[in-house]
């Protein structure tokens, strides 16, 4: 991914912070919407079939119906609650073992955007712990989905030719970390907008730009 395809995938995505709940109690959201060239039958089908989600994704095992429950390979796993094809999917989102860690919902919203297009929507809703969201804001989540997400437009447009090996190989060269810099920059530019102060944001843009993307090591003699 060049410079300005960096800068294209980083503007075709709105990012929102919002308040909101889970069946825990009150949590944080973040949001991000974008549109792709391709069906909505198609994206969801992208989305929620077990191969080709470990396509451009990660591998996924488990019973991917209402009620079942799913694994990501070495991420994270839980329970789906809701199945409503083409348009939602809502699922439980947690590390470990079932029922383990935090109150986390993720909720994937699709609808049709004019001929051939889908406009698509993530929410992820989590009870966060006050110091670590004092700490890094809402970049934690929302780098870590953009990062996720790079995969599936270029799927959508290649199909059977998209080449899941190069695209790892990008996930971890110097481009990729341009990226995640700018992901963590567009992260704090939605956390003024939910109404963070600006010099509380820039903190917790550069925490969580200093997780996802250290300076690179220079050795001296």
């Amino acid at each position: 991914m060049t410079d300005s395809g960096i800068a294209d995938q980083i503007n075709a995505v709105h990012r929102q912070v919002r308040d909101a709940g889970t069946g825990r109690g009150p949590a944080r959201s973040i949001v991000m919407r974008r549109t792709f060239d391709a069906g909505i039958d198609d994206v969801w089908d992208a989305c929620t079939d077990a191969e080709r989600l470990g396509r451009w994704f990660l591998p996924v095992t488990g019973e991917l119906r209402l009620g079942g429950r799913y694994q990501l390979e070495g991420n994270a796993g839980g329970e789906v609650l809701r199945c409503e094809p083409p348009r939602l999917l809502r699922v439980s989102w947690g590390m470990g073992e079932p029922g383990a860690g935090g109150s986390s919902e993720v909720e994937v919203r699709l609808a049709p955007d004019g001929d051939g297009r889908t406009l698509f929507e993530l929410e992820h809703a989590s009870v966060v712990d006050p110091e670590f969201w004092d700490t890094y804001g809402p970049g934690a989540t929302g780098v870590g989905w953009d990062l996720g997400l790079t995969g599936l437009g270029p799927y959508l447009a290649e199909g059977a030719a998209f080449d899941r090996a190069a695209h790892q190989a990008w996930s971890e060269s110097p481009a990729a970390r341009d990226f995640l810099v700018a992901s963590s920059a567009a992260w704090g530019r939605a956390n003024e907008a939910y109404g963070t102060p600006a010099g509380t944001a820039a903190a917790m843009t550069s925490a969580t730009t200093d997780f996802y993307a250290p300076p690179p090591t220079t050795t001296g003699e």
